[in-house]
């Protein structure tokens, strides 16, 4: 058996001997392949060693001429920076220097200021007592000469020394009073006449009467009624008398109270459409034109109040405003009045620079109180503030009502405001029918004024009372007396009359040389 397998071993032992020696071989290669490559990667890694030594040593060249060339250009900024700095500085020791030479002659100045000073008290020392023994020697004169004593030459002395005040005094008025007109009298009448011009109000003289037209007089009889008993209980509803006589198809009602012969007006008017007159119907209509009048009442607030562009009214105080269409001052119609005195208010306040809606609320309600002065007792203008009050109005419009004629004292532009607007629409032509002896009472007041003044020989009220012409003494009055006069008299008027507008002082004094030729 192992005969037989000879060539298999040998084949076996040759396979393996030849796979050792392959190995061995393939070892000694590998190691030469490998040496070699070890070989060249040292090489490669040397040559990158000297490739980077280069690449460093050139950076580290390049940074140090870039940090030499920033030490150069930081150097030459410092430098630049010192010179400037050092101009400054060189600047600033010259006009330090020159400062000092400044003071230095200042002081000189003041030194030698304060010694001439020094010398000039001296000199008026010296000058003072110089003068005083003048003063004694010159008044031993005159008292020798004049034979006076010393305290009538006082007594002459202080004369002559308040005659000099009068005239100073009375040429400092003329002074100041030509200042304030060259600035105020044309600036005031600019804002006046603007305001006149822009308020066009109408007036309709109002009176205590009202004429209702019948369609026929047979209405005459029916509205008297049986035995009288409609137009009694017509009189006794309404509080307004008829008055039926031969007035062809017209009766007219009488009363002093507007709102009640308004009412009457509505409700007789109604009768005479409806055409049925008894008592139960005349009371019926009586409270349906009552209700009417109401509302006619708000709507008439309401109207002037957007005419006004006022707004935040209380409803009881609408009523009143309303209510004023119907009321009359020295027959001038009362809401007419008011609106005119609120429109002139507003543009006067708008010219000054005061509140606008202030002043159109103050002339809007300044005479309020005329609307229930038979039911209260005091000043309209002290009753109409009473009840802004009680109705929460501005504390500022209240006052400039109370004051609008000097029932309290005027403290604020808007009381003067309100007084002037007032005055504006109360004077205007035609606006008023002033009672003839109020008239004459106040022109005999403003004649006994002008007349009580020393020195006054006549006096004469002009323009219907606009104006006081007084004629003086000339022999007993000096030219800058007469200028005094007018101030004190003008001063005397404001003081104790209450009047309309403004009123003219006029002094003359004149002095007529008379000759005749033969």
């Amino acid at each position: 058996m192992f005969k037989g397998n000879v060539p298999y071993l040998l084949y076996v032992i040759i396979t393996i001997l030849m796979f050792a020696i392959g190995s061995v071989i393939g070892w000694v290669i590998q190691g030469y392949i490998y040496k070699a490559k070890i070989g060249s990667i040292e090489d490669f890694v040397k040559k990158r060693k000297e490739d980077a030594e280069k690449e460093i040593a050139s950076e580290k060249r390049e940074q140090a001429l870039q940090s030499k060339e920033e030490l150069d250009r930081k150097a030459y900024e410092l430098e630049r920076k010192f010179r400037d700095r050092q101009k400054e500085v060189q600047k600033t020791e010259e006009k330090l220097s020159k400062k000092e030479e400044f003071i230095d002659k200042r002081l000189i100045a003041v030194d030698k200021r304060e010694k001439d000073l020094i010398k000039r008290d001296e000199e008026i020392s010296a000058l003072k007592f110089e003068l005083n023994d003048k003063k004694e020697e010159i008044e031993k004169e005159l008292l020798r000469v004049a034979g006076l004593k010393m305290e009538d030459a006082r007594s002459i002395v202080l004369k002559r020394a308040d005659e000099e005040l009068q005239k100073d005094y009375a040429k400092r008025i003329a002074q100041f009073e030509e200042e304030i007109k060259e600035n105020a009298n044309e600036k005031a009448k600019v804002i006046l006449s603007q305001a006149m011009e822009n308020c066009a109000i109408e007036y309709v003289s109002e009176t205590t009467v009202s004429v209702v037209p019948l369609p026929s007089d047979e209405l005459k009889g029916r509205i008297i009624g049986r035995e009288g008993r409609n137009i009694r209980t017509f009189e006794t509803l309404t509080g307004v008398d008829i008055l039926i006589d031969d007035t062809p198809e017209a009766v007219t009602l009488s009363c002093f109270d507007p709102i009640r012969r308004e009412v009457a007006r509505r409700t007789l008017e109604k009768l005479i459409i409806d055409g049925r007159i008894h008592p139960a119907r005349i009371e019926e209509f009586a409270k349906e034109s009552e209700q009417e009048l109401d509302v006619a009442l708000a709507k008439e607030a309401d109207e002037a109040l957007i005419s006004l562009s006022l707004f935040g009214f209380n409803p009881e105080l609408k009523k009143l405003i309303g209510s004023m269409k119907f009321r009359t001052s020295y027959g001038q119609n009362l809401l007419k009045h008011s609106l005119e005195a609120a429109i002139v208010a507003g543009i006067i306040a708008s010219e000054i620079g005061e509140n606008v809606l202030f002043a159109k609320r103050a002339g809007l309600l300044h005479d309020i109180g005329k609307v229930i002065t038979a039911e209260s007792e005091g000043p309209h203008a002290m009753v109409g503030g009473e009840i802004l009050k009680k109705l929460g109005e501005n504390d500022a419009v209240v006052h400039a009502v109370q004051a609008h004629h000097n029932d309290i004292k005027a403290e604020t532009v808007l009381d003067a405001i309100i007084q002037v607007a007032d005055t504006l629409s109360a004077t205007r032509p035609g606006a008023r029918r002033e009672n003839l002896e109020t008239y004459i009472k106040r022109m005999e007041e403003l004649e006994g004024i002008a007349s009580s003044v020393q020195g006054v020989k006549k006096a004469y009220v002009v323009q219907a009372g606009r104006e006081i012409r007084i004629i003086v003494n000339p022999e007993d009055i000096q030219e800058e007396e007469a200028l005094k006069i007018s101030h004190d008299i003008a001063k005397k008027i404001e003081q104790d009359m209450v009047y309309p507008g403004i009123i003219k002082v006029t002094v003359v004094r004149e002095t007529r040389y008379i000759d005749y030729a033969k």
